[in-house]
């Protein structure tokens, strides 16, 4: 089975979570199923812009990202984060090769039109997976961070959870897997719902009972499952140790997105 594992927050900060994270894609491998992660880093970034004297703004969890701003996402994301990704599935005996969506032009963006401007924030245009194809031929697993390339020449700030979505739109991924630092979507009582379906989630944002990073990740949620990846599940990063059994058993943890 192909894989689209999303990793971000806690999970890359913490070396606990980290570890249980990779020794679990590691295992999917050993299993003989294909893996692609794709990886955030925005704690990382707010930290080391904060460093550079330099404030973070979010607008629907989406950055506004100046050009000085894209540059030092460049860096952290496609260098320290991915870079440091590769290690530790290294550590685990499993290949890995890191990429940002502009190598091999393996995905092209196009900046995203809001209103306020959010400036380099882009949205993946198209896409070539013939990249990962030739890693996984060799038992690899590509570790993608969420820089695009535009058709401008120019370095585009992509969600990670949209470009989760649209790797697993283009590798035509069995599953999309979220490892996230929520046990799940929470809903109107605080409760963490085992089934969401996509229909709920635009009275859901309208109600205020999904704000915030939850909406981008909803989206990009409903997106894949609109354009054919089977399975999407927002998991917890400490329960990355169920992700092997994810598609054979029933698992307690987290939220599975639906069509319907």
């Amino acid at each position: 089975m192909k894989y689209v594992v999303k990793l971000g927050g806690a999970g890359l900060e913490t070396p606990a979570l980290l570890d249980g994270c990779v020794r679990a894609i590691a295992e999917l491998v050993r299993d003989g199923n294909q893996v692609v992660v794709v990886h955030g880093g925005g704690v990382q970034l707010t930290r080391t812009l904060k460093a550079l004297g330099k404030q973070s703004e979010f607008i629907d969890g989406l950055r506004v990202t100046d050009a000085e701003t894209r540059d030092v996402a460049l860096m952290v994301f496609a260098g320290k984060v991915n870079k440091s990704l590769v290690a530790a599935l290294g550590a685990q005996g499993q290949p890995a090769v890191g990429l940002s969506g502009g190598d091999g032009l393996l995905f092209r963006a196009r900046k995203k039109r809001t209103v306020p401007d959010l400036g380099y924030v882009g949205e993946i245009a198209a896409s070539d997976p013939r990249w990962i194809e030739a890693i996984w031929q060799l038992n690899g697993v590509p570790v993608l961070s969420s820089m695009a390339l535009g058709f401008d020449g120019e370095y585009y700030n992509i969600n990670a959870d949209e470009m989760a979505a649209a790797c697993a739109i283009a590798c035509r991924a069995d599953a999309l897997v979220f490892l996230t630092d929520v046990p799940g979507v929470k809903g109107a009582n605080g409760q963490v719902l085992r089934w969401l379906s996509i229909d709920q989630i635009a009275e859901m944002a309208k109600s205020a009972i999904i704000s915030g990073g939850m909406l981008p990740k909803l989206a990009a949620c409903r997106e894949a499952l609109l354009n054919g990846v089977k399975r999407v599940r927002i998991l917890p990063a400490e329960a990355a140790g169920s992700l092997p059994d994810l598609c054979s058993s029933r698992v307690a943890h987290g939220t599975e997105v639906m069509v319907a």
